[in-house]
């Protein structure tokens, strides 16, 4: 019988955690988990739109090529990646052949919880994207089907590049 008791205790004590974690209201911007220190200063963040604009195709603004890199100058959107919580879409920026910049024009943003996390992931993503000049990025843990969604439309970009 105490066995039961104990069990039913703990079976308690853990629904009321879980239930005291679930509607727990964070503050935006005092990340919980997923980076202890700050995101790369060189990536930038675009307030870009949440909501679809109905742009689902990969299209591209390019102007001039360029012979001194990978890819030809000129800014490419990548195609819109479903994440799960999301939709993740990618616009790249090529200067001198190379990458230069990342933007998110959307992202999971629907969700308290996605909004942190895509704060502190998209940042990383950003960065990483630009030093390796590819869409081979890390998967950020947390972040998951963020990476990957985020991935699959910059390589849609960079396929026009």
């Amino acid at each position: 019988m105490k066995k039961f008791i104990v069990a039913v205790a703990i079976f308690g004590v853990f629904v009321v955690y879980s239930l005291g974690i679930r509607h727990q209201n964070p503050v935006i911007g005092k990340p919980t988990s997923l980076a202890t220190n700050n995101p790369p200063a060189a990536a930038t963040t675009s307030s870009g739109a949440g909501s679809g604009t109905g742009n689902t195709g990969a299209t591209s603004t390019s102007s001039s090529s360029s012979t001194t890199g990978k890819y030809k100058d000129g800014t490419y959107t990548g195609s819109v990646a479903d994440a799960f919580y999301g939709n993740v879409q990618v616009s790249v920026t090529i200067s001198g052949g190379k990458i230069t910049d990342v933007k998110f024009l959307q992202y999971p943003n629907t969700h308290q919880t996605s909004v942190i996390i895509n704060q502190q992931a998209m940042p990383y993503l950003q960065q990483e994207a630009i030093q390796a000049q590819s869409s081979n990025v890390q998967v950020i843990s947390g972040a998951t089907f963020t990476s990957q969604a985020f991935q699959q439309s910059l390589q849609a970009a960079l396929a026009q590049a």
